[in-house]
Parts: structure tokens; C-alpha cells; sequence
């Protein structure tokens, strides 16, 4: 099995076993991939198609800290809540604390 397989195997595994999806939606993939594979990725997606697990996913399989800039206060607190439930050490930083 290859680098790029061994890969897309640990995404989907945490996608399964951590957010609980057993398939992609439009576009996550690709834009997971081309993470995983070290570009830069700008992804636009309409409202509720998943934007997050695309920048989640990279980041629980890669390990280590990841910093993301969002504007919107209450969607860091939802997906805050959402990853420290699954058991992943997350927290945000925004002006409500």
C-alpha cells in the first residue's frame, strides 16, 4: 500500500471514528487530499456542506497544533463542543472570553 493510501485510509478513519460519517460529502475529499497533500486549498462551499471537516480531518491526522480564523463566535463554540465530546482537545479563542 502506498504514502498517498495509507493517508486517505487515516482521514477516512477519523472521519468514521471520530465524526461519525462513513462517506464524503461533495468536495470534502478533494479538498482533503490536497491538504494532506501539502497545497493550499480554498474551498468554497454553500452554507452547511461541510467546510469544517475539511480543515478537522487534516488536522487530527496530522497531529500536532492547528489554528483556524473564523469569524463566526458561535459557530468556534458549536464545533468546540462538537470535537471535545468526540474527545479531542480543542478550544477558541474569541472576544466572548
Amino acid at each position: 500500500m502506498d504514502q498517498d493510501q495509507n493517508v486517505a485510509d487515516a482521514c477516512r478513519r477519523v472521519l468514521k471514528n471520530i465524526f461519525g460519517f462513513s462517506e464524503y460529502r461533495p468536495g470534502q475529499e478533494i479538498a482533503i487530499d490536497a491538504i494532506m497533500a501539502g497545497q493550499n486549498v480554498l474551498a468554497v462551499m454553500p452554507t452547511g456542506s461541510g467546510k469544517s471537516i475539511c480543515f478537522q480531518v487534516p488536522a487530527l491526522v496530522r497531529g500536532g497544533l492547528t489554528v483556524v480564523v473564523s469569524p463566526l463566535v458561535a459557530l468556534m463554540g458549536d464545533q468546540v463542543a462538537a470535537l471535545q465530546l468526540a474527545g479531542v482537545a480543542a478550544d477558541a479563542i474569541n472576544s466572548s472570553r
